[in-house]
């Protein structure tokens, strides 16, 4: 047996035999101090035999385990290995964790943001990447004879694989299966169903046997209760009765923090327990709105967990259960997509959700992935799974208690119905559920101009193997996996968009009279963008559309434009795009009222605003000419807004933004947007547009997300930049410096080490107090300043002397040179000057304002406040 590092025994040659492959892969077990569970020997033992494996176990059952074995066992038949997540963090996540076993020389990953190591014999990636690959025919390394061709021998590990089913993304996870003849498929989840007809399909395709294990035995078992107690009562008694920590699972954010909330009156935690939980939070940083609130929470023992938190609350939550110092957290349903979080007990407070469209009831694969979470390998004997009856049943319940046997009592309770309108569950609902398999995965195939585009750029005859993929997909087939005489939607749409790229120029059809044999009569002429279905679908429009941009404008307004193109492109968080809209509503209908406009009139006008879309008319005119000859772009969504510039123009801070607009639930969404703004800056602006101005905007935006929250940054710039560097792929030396860069994220340099940032974040500062002593708006600058001494009143005393002099103040154009600006950078108390541009040109008043770099590093966000206004001396 050979390996090709001792430092990692998994490092297997190729020509490895199968048996000395197993043997490596139990002893590297065996030195973990891990007993191998007999479907993970089977599944093992299988997989160095080159058939399929499915692998329907509970969660906790060491899936990951068997992952690791299908690496090892490609690496010694000198196969290739992609490893398939559903989100990015968790193929990140992957990637660290697969290099320390198998060496960074091995491993590579492929995302949207980073391309490293991307010829590795190991890949870490989406689903999307893999489809986009397995489409273009790029799986075999190049230089191969295999090259462009997709049945070279390659091991696909396709984990969390009921996304199968998912309406959106689900076609990722099909195409690998139809389309890579040569592959072995490792194809594991805790929820699979019924896989006969994928199976059947599978080894049709393929010419290898499938082995398909559904071990249902959990390491810890679990325990099912339909509960009638008020939840409060039912989280005291589980408390009491030693099986937290209690996962309280909601299915709105909202529900989560109100129940959070609520639970502060209970006694969660004993003195000696807040004491160590206050020890363990020493020298975390909670910003305002909702990291107050969190903090309060976690003092008391209780955890908020859902994807609208910040990621490094998320981590600090699961960190502190990890640690054995939260009882109870409300969150949820997300909690079942990759969150290594040990529960004891999992309370279901509902069996209904909104999906989006609808109210409907859980699925039983929903069910059982939630249920899953409960018990904890090697701490718990059993874990807890409580769902919770509807309220009004509860109280009914209550009443007949409380009635006892008397049946008159009983005979005059009014008993209470479900709410008008919502869905209900009962009893028979939890035990349906509970007693389910997971329903079969349904094939939710679709046809995109990015699919057709993608087989497009592969060498030999697209339309031949489009034909094949789109008459043999799964939901063409019966159950037993053979080809079905259905009505193919799919070939349908496929002529549609040919024909829609055929008009716009990017493919050329040759009659076949005209080809010689064996050459294709349809072929790609124009040359598509890389990343075009990747983490930025829209940027070569953004691109184009840079070239709309005013050369003469002033250099600083070039750059906010510049901005608000990047904007556009962007996907943006909807909470906040309401909240915008709701403001905006509310300041139209003010206007409308001093107007005396009635209140039809208003409300008839009041449909036509909507928030902020800077540069909308020019931007949607060359969407609608790019988008005809780009037809793929179709599928996108143009979205100019005002969310990064507002924070610029007026030097807004990541925390008065999300204050502003009332989005605190909502501001781990509000940061994932800046951070894409902040990368699309990063990664797409022309030479042309990098000027001194716009390079300050960029910078200044990375400081604000690094200061909120450092991990969405300092991954990607980690992993980017060892990308960057990196050539036949990283040493190991690099894997840990990019690893400790990413695990020492949470504690971001000092907010003024980056002068530059600072600048920007003061300039937008002082002028957003210039135009609200335009508008006289004295109450909004009393609520920035007030700490400092000036309130409303104050401001309104000082600047009266401006207005009988002037009667206006200038906001736009001159009134936002540099050359009105000037700030002096002395010790660790800066001073900025702002001259005021007045309509008779005296340009004689000044605002002063005081910047505290130490209180800035404290806040993590720029610090100042006014020293003076009036004319200069």
């Amino acid at each position: 047996m050979t390996v090709l590092s001792p430092a990692h025994p998994l490092a297997l040659a190729a020509g490895t035999s199968p048996d000395d492959a197993f043997e490596a892969f139990e002893h590297y077990a065996d030195g973990r101090g891990l007993t191998l569970y007999d479907h993970q020997t089977e599944a093992a033992l299988a997989i160095v035999g080159g058939e399929h494996v499915v692998l329907a176990t509970p969660t906790g059952s060491g899936k990951s385990l068997v992952a690791i074995a299908a690496h090892a066992a490609a690496l010694a038949r000198g196969a290739r290995t992609f490893y398939t997540a559903p989100v990015k963090a968790l193929v990140s996540e992957k990637f660290f964790d697969l290099a320390s076993v198998f060496g960074a020389a091995n491993v590579g990953m492929i995302t949207g943001d980073v391309s490293i190591n991307p010829t590795a014999p190991i890949i870490c990636c989406t689903a999307e990447i893999l489809a986009s690959q397995t489409l273009r025919g790029q799986l075999a390394a190049p230089g191969t004879a295999t090259e462009g061709e997709n049945d070279a021998d390659v091991v696909v590990v396709a984990d969390e694989f009921h996304f199968y089913a998912d309406p959106q993304r689900g076609a990722a996870w099909q195409i690998p299966l139809l389309d890579l003849p040569g592959a072995q498929f490792v194809l594991m989840s805790a929820t699979l169903g019924d896989m006969t007809g994928i199976v059947a399909d599978l080894e049709r395709r393929t010419g290898r046997s499938a082995q398909v294990i559904t071990h249902t035995e959990r390491p810890v078992p679990l325990s099912f209760t339909y509960s009638l107690e008020p939840l409060t009562e039912l989280v005291t008694e589980l408390l009491t009765t030693h099986r937290a920590p209690v996962y309280l699972v909601h299915f709105t954010q909202a529900a989560a923090l109100e129940r959070a909330q609520a639970l502060t009156s209970v006694a969660v935690t004993t003195k000696e327990q807040r004491k160590a939980i206050a020890d363990a939070l020493a020298g975390e940083r909670f910003a305002g709105g909702f990291g107050s609130t969190l903090s309060r929470l976690l003092r008391l023992g209780i955890g908020v967990h859902h994807a609208g938190m910040l990621p490094r609350y998320r981590r600090l939550v699961e960190r502190l259960v990890q640690a054995g110092h939260l009882r109870v957290v409300c969150g949820t349903d997300t909690l079942g997509v990759g969150v290594n979080m040990p529960i004891r007990t999992v309370v279901l407070t509902s069996l209904v959700k909104f999906d989006g469209e609808r109210q409907r009831h859980l699925s039983a694969r929903e069910f059982h992935q939630i249920a899953g979470r409960a018990g904890r390998a090697g701490f718990d004997t059993v874990g807890d799974v409580v769902v919770q009856a509807p309220e009004h049943v509860i109280e009914n319940a209550k009443a007949l208690a409380k009635a006892g046997d008397d049946e008159r009592k009983r005979r005059k309770i009014v008993r209470k119905k479900a709410p008008d309108g919502q869905v209900n569950w009962t009893d028979k609902t939890y035990l349906r559920l509970r007693d389910s398999d997971p329903e079969p995965l349904t094939s939710r195939f679709t046809v995109t101009h990015a699919m057709v585009l993608a087989a497009l750029e592969r060498p030999g005859d697209p339309v031949a193997r489009l034909a094949r993929l789109l008459t043999s997909t799964h939901d063409s087939l019966p159950r037993d996996g053979r080809p079905g005489h259905v009505a193919n939607p799919h070939l349908r749409r496929a002529v549609a968009i040919y024909r829609s790229l055929r008009q716009a120029g990017l493919i050329e059809h040759t009659p076949r009279s005209h080809t010689a044999p064996g050459e294709p009569t349809v072929r790609l002429v124009a040359a598509m963008p890389d990343d075009f279905a990747l983490n930025s679908p829209l940027a070569p429009f953004a691109l184009a559309a840079f070239e709309l941009l005013d050369p003469e404008a002033e250099s600083f307004t070039r750059a906010l434009d510049a901005l608000s193109v990047v904007e556009a492109v962007t996907p943006g968080p909807r909470p906040l795009l309401m909240a915008q809209q709701h403001a905006a509503r509310g300041e139209a209908v003010a206007a409308m009222k001093a107007e005396g406009l009635e209140y039809d009139e208003r409300m008839e006008l009041l449909d036509e605003v909507t928030y902020p879309r800077p540069l909308a008319e020019p931007l949607e005119a060359a969407w609608t000419v790019y988008a005809r000859a780009n037809p793929w772009a179709a599928e996108q969504e143009l979205q100019p807004k005002l969310i990064v510039r507002e924070m610029v123009e007026t030097g807004m801070t990541f925390s008065e933004l999300v204050s502003r607009y009332v989005v605190q639930r909502s501001e781990g969404l509000v940061l994932r947007y800046l951070t894409d703004v902040y990368r699309t800056l990063r990664q797409v602006l022309p030479d042309s547009l990098r000027t001194p101005e716009t390079e300050d905007v960029v910078t200044w935006l990375g400081e604000v997300v690094r200061q909120v929250d450092s991990s969405l940054l300092d991954e990607w710039e980690a992993l980017a930049g060892a990308a960057q560097d990196a050539t036949d792929g990283l040493t190991d030396e690099e894997m840990e410096r990019a690893e400790r860069r990413f695990g020492d994220a949470e504690t971001p340099p000092p907010f003024s080490v980056n002068t530059r940032a600072v600048r920007v974040a003061a300039r937008g500062a002082a002028f957003r107090r210039v135009e609200l002593l335009a508008r006289e708006d004295y109450a909004a600058l009393g609520e920035l300043d007030a700490a400092a001494g000036w309130d409303a009143d104050r401001w309104r005393e000082v600047f009266d002397a401006y207005w009988e002099e002037y009667d206006d103040v200038g906001t736009s154009g001159a009134a936002r040179s540099p050359g009105l600006l000037d700030i002096e950078e002395t010790g660790r108390t800066w001073r900025l000057t702002q001259i005021l541009d007045d309509p008779a040109g005296d340009r004689d008043w000044r605002l002063v304002l005081e910047i505290d770099l130490d209180a800035s590093d404290e806040a993590g966000e720029l610090v100042l406040h006014p020293l003076s206004l009036g004319p200069a001396a």
